[in-house]
């Protein structure tokens, strides 16, 4: 009988039911949609701002400064010169949380003179260093990875893969303005050790500091300098999670946390942490966070979040609020009906019943509708934001299955309660006058 009842209500009001499917699908897909980004966004979001340079810098430090940092007695071994080890690079990628260092490369610097009599700094680092890890893993690091936002004017980034590269340089444009020097030309460096010959590979515009200076292979800057395997600092490119309470107590002491607090710490990529595991790693060195770019991680991915949470909310409140119009304006109409069923004995219960499972099998339809118009919603922004397809979680479903039930009920209540008032007299017979 229920289910004759049932069908029966589908069928005549297929107008309304398929209104309300439509108004819960709409919802369910806003939801859908903005869950899995806000749940994918944080990895995106890092990844975004990985272009744009490092977000730590280690530097050789001695036992002073590193007790400053992180506020402890016992800091790690002073070191006797103001260098890192070159060879221990490789080590970054064997901390906790290697897999979350995307790319780094190391720096030192001298001032050279060139063939005009002018002086310039040259910088040497990696481009695309090629590394055969001891975990079996290789990679390229270095500032093409680094510097991707830079612009080459002319010419291309310095590829150590090929053949001559140790003997060539960029130029900032402003240097390459002041001497006149464009691609394939080639000038002697000369440095505090010895003096080489190379050929420009390629011109770029940093819009900065970076435009007065010679960016070179690592090799070539140690070699003018005679500091073979020497480095004055690294620079590297982590995803992070965005500081809270706990990494800021970290980051002062975190030989004052509590063991549990600590291992949470310690096991959370929090920028600290990974600054404190890299230290552990790399002989005399000290990391610290470039702040402006951490904090700004933070500050983009809460506000993110933030907006997420309130385009769902206000769409599952627009889906309520539609639901209620609709479901009134069905029990207005089927006032007779609901009179007729209480006139011949139904109680309010069977009656709420009746109507509560028609308006959940609609929403049960709308509800995987627009789950799979979720589905395209949120690929569509992250191919049209992140260049890259949204991860679908499987907790989602039960999620949004949850906000549509508790959405559906909300919206239905003043309908529920109209019906449970509706005097049988009175709309079989009319009022009285």
């Amino acid at each position: 009988m229920l289910f004759r009842m049932i069908r029966g209500v589908l069928i005549r009001q297929r107008g309304k039911m398929l209104l309300i499917a439509f108004t819960i699908a709409l919802g369910a897909s806003l939801a859908t949609s903005m869950i899995n980004v806000m749940l994918d966004v944080e990895d995106k979001v890092n990844a975004e701002l990985k272009t744009y340079g490092a977000n730590i810098v280690v530097k050789p430090q001695d036992s002073t400064l590193l007790q400053d940092i992180y506020n402890v007695e016992d800091g790690g071994a002073a070191i006797t010169s103001a260098y890192l080890n070159e060879n221990e690079v490789g080590k970054l990628k064997t901390i906790f949380w290697a897999f979350n260092i995307v790319d780094f490369a190391p720096f030192t610097e001298t001032t050279v003179t060139l063939p005009s009599g002018g002086t310039a700094t040259a910088v040497g680092t990696w481009f695309n260093h090629h590394l055969d890890l001891p975990t079996g893993e290789s990679l390229d690091a270095g500032v093409s990875g680094l510097r991707s936002w830079w612009d080459l004017t002319e010419g291309s980034w310095i590829d150590e893969q090929a053949e001559g590269a140790g003997e060539t340089v960029m130029l900032g444009v402003a240097l390459a303005q002041k001497e006149n020097l464009k691609v394939g030309d080639t000038l002697t460096l000369t440095g505090p050790a010895e003096e080489h010959t190379v050929r420009v590979a390629g011109i770029y515009d940093a819009g900065g500091d970076e435009d007065d200076q010679i960016y070179a292979p690592l090799d070539l800057v140690q070699a003018l300098s005679d500091t073979d395997g020497k480095i004055a600092s690294i620079e590297v490119s982590a995803l992070t999670t965005p500081d809270n309470d706990l990494a800021r107590r970290a980051a002062q002491n975190p030989k004052a946390l509590s063991s549990k607090d600590y291992e949470t710490w310690y096991c959370t990529a929090y920028v600290s942490a990974i600054c404190y595991q890299i230290t552990e790693v790399i002989t005399g060195s000290t990391a610290s966070a470039v702040r402006q770019v951490a904090d700004s991680e933070g500050a983009i991915l809460s506000k993110t979040k933030l907006l997420m949470i309130l385009i769902t909310a206000l769409s599952l409140v627009g889906s309520a609020l539609g639901i209620s119009n609709l479901v009134t304006a069905s029990v207005m109409e089927r006032s007779q009906e609901i009179g007729l069923l209480k006139a011949i004995g139904a109680n309010d219960r069977a009656i709420t019943g009746v109507f509560m499972t028609e308006i959940l099998l609609t929403a049960l339809i709308g509800g995987v509708a627009g789950y799979f118009m979720g589905f395209g919603f949120a690929q569509l922004i992250g191919h049209s934001v992140f260049s890259s397809a949204i991860e679908m979680k499987p907790m989602v479903i039960p999620l949004v299955a949850v906000l549509i039930g508790l959405v559906t009920v909300l919206g239905s209540m003043p309908a529920i309660r109209m019906v449970l008032r509706l005097d049988p007299a009175e709309v079989l017979h009319g009022s009285k006058a």
